[in-house]
């Protein structure tokens, strides 16, 4: 099932994780919504973890590794 997340476009904010600005924050919120019809349940951690990725500041194998370990919980 999919169940929605706060978006704060205003404040430039998904679950309270606040971002720069708001091309980061919607291609954040474009991957968080492709991962969650995969069954993903996002936390505010796993919402970091994907814009730092987004903004190049982790690589995709620390991604993946991120992954592997829950580390998103």
């Amino acid at each position: 099932m999919f169940a929605a997340i706060e978006i704060d476009r205003v404040n430039l904010t998904i679950m309270g994780v606040k971002f720069s600005d708001l091309k980061t924050l919607e291609s954040t919120a474009n991957a968080l919504g492709s991962n969650m019809f995969e069954g993903f349940k996002p936390t505010a951690k796993g919402v970091e973890i994907i814009r730092d990725y987004v903004v190049g500041k982790i690589s995709l194998g620390e991604l993946v590794r991120f992954a592997e370990e829950k580390a998103y919980v």
